[in-house]
């Protein structure tokens, strides 16, 4: 069985028991990532060790046990950590001083997918060097050596030690005493964290869809479906509502009126505050294909640089690396403030928003005032087998609508990195034109 194409733009995802989310494979992967470790170690006295984190999905306690034993198989050492965020791990790999850290998840998808993203020894997402070295050992046989199993250990206080790096992203002379929260855990790893951090910083909070049965991540919840948030925040009048998905590395917020706050407005939100601080770096800021024009004019007004990216946040981190960027993000919500952490962190993306409204005495609906957006149409389309984007038909009509919309609007279409559909997004100044250009591209998917 070829594996070339395992890893996806994020990690490897897919529906529970279907390859590759099987537990048979979760064994044999957590076996091979083990045994490039191993053979990459220059201390032949300590083992190599990795840190598994997982979200709240029941399938997550099988992969979780699937992937120590084959970490264990191949020598190395593995410390649990249990439900955790994302960028919990990436962080606590870093903090514990593990080899590897992995986290097992499907980030907003729902319960029926799962999946594994790996960090290396900084924090940062694994190499495609490593990705590559993993695949070819997916591709051999399965050896143990009885003398050189790896041990197990749980972590108890990482849960503690990330709350505390997530406050120490905040400014502690600014307090957060007259600030009222809504926040949505979308049942998802951050159910027992966001809380107590905001709470620790002083707010007032209100917490909803904190119940994870397993089964209710991101359901009808979340970053991904924001009505049940914005109804609470009219309800409690609250300041601010914020949302995370089910993994805690997107964030997506609400005003004091129930209005929406995508993940560009933060990015715009967050990149004007550090540029009034003198923190931008090169005052320049990562976005992706998919930011909107708008936003990129908004930016442009203030004198700050935007770099486009392709979508995923591998390809964001790469070019804030390149650019030597300290800010980059996605209007999903996958906000990296690489001044505070190596990955996208939705609690500390929220913590730089919410220090930004404090720091300038304006609320959250004020500073979204500030920004300018394009109506923008995203279609999530699923197709057949032998669909290509590249069809004839599909790129002359491609073609036709750009010619149509000029400098003031323009056409994506990609396939998902993460899911099986081809995504259709039109931008344009009137919304009426986005979506009826919109309309004609899906009828062209098949």
């Amino acid at each position: 069985m070829n594996n070339k194409t395992i890893f996806g733009t994020d990690g490897i995802r897919g529906e529970v028991g279907i390859h590759p989310i099987t537990a048979e494979f979760f064994l044999k992967l957590g076996w091979s990532i083990g045994a490039v470790l191993m053979e990459e170690s220059d201390n032949h006295t300590i083992n190599p060790s990795v840190i598994i984190g997982k979200d709240t999905r029941l399938s997550g306690y099988l992969f979780e046990s699937s992937l120590e034993a084959g970490l264990l198989a191949s020598g190395v050492d593995v410390g649990l950590l249990g439900p955790m965020p994302t960028p919990a791990i990436a962080y606590l790999t870093a903090t514990y001083g593990a080899s590897a850290g992995a986290i097992i998840s499907a980030s907003h998808n729902s319960y029926v997918d799962n999946g594994v993203k790996f960090f290396a020894s900084g924090g940062t997402k694994i190499t495609q060097e490593m990705q590559e070295k993993i695949e070819v050992k997916l591709n051999q046989n399965m050896l143990i050596n009885s003398e050189k199993v790896g041990k197990a250990r749980r972590y108890e206080q990482a849960v503690g030690r990330y709350i505390e790096f997530c406050k120490a992203s905040f400014n502690r002379k600014l307090s957060l005493k007259n600030l009222t929260i809504v926040i949505d855990t979308a049942n998802g790893a951050t159910y027992h964290i966001a809380d107590s951090v905001f709470r620790e910083l002083g707010a007032k909070v209100f917490i909803i869809n904190d119940k994870p049965n397993g089964t209710n991540i991101n359901l009808n919840c979340g970053a991904t479906a924001t009505k049940h948030l914005q109804d609470e925040v009219l309800k409690q009048n609250a300041d601010i509502g914020i949302a995370y998905d089910g993994d805690g590395d997107r964030v997506i917020m609400v005003d004091s009126k129930g209005c929406v706050v995508d993940g560009d407005e933060l990015l715009f939100i967050i990149a004007k505050y550090y540029k009034q601080q003198g923190i931008l770096n090169n005052d320049c800021v990562v976005g992706t294909q998919m930011t909107n024009l708008g936003i990129r004019e908004s930016l442009k007004t203030l004198g700050i640089r935007f770099v486009e990216a392709k979508v995923g946040d591998r390809f964001v981190m790469e070019q804030m690396q390149n650019n030597d960027s300290i800010l980059g993000g996605e209007g999903s919500g996958h906000i990296i403030c690489f001044n505070h952490t190596t990955t996208g962190d939705g609690i500390i993306a929220s913590l730089q928003i919410v220090e930004a409204m404090f720091s300038q005495n304006e609320s959250l609906s004020s500073l979204k005032k500030q920004t300018t957006k394009y109506p923008q149409i995203l279609k999530n389309v699923k197709f057949s087998a032998n669909f290509s984007i590249e069809n004839k038909d599909l790129q002359l009509k491609v073609a036709d609508i750009n010619k149509k919309l000029g400098e003031n609007g323009r056409v994506l279409i990609r396939k998902s990195g993460t899911e099986n559909v081809i995504r259709v997004m039109v931008e344009a100044e009137n919304k009426d034109n986005a979506i009826k250009f919109t309309k004609q591209l899906v009828e062209l998917i098949h």
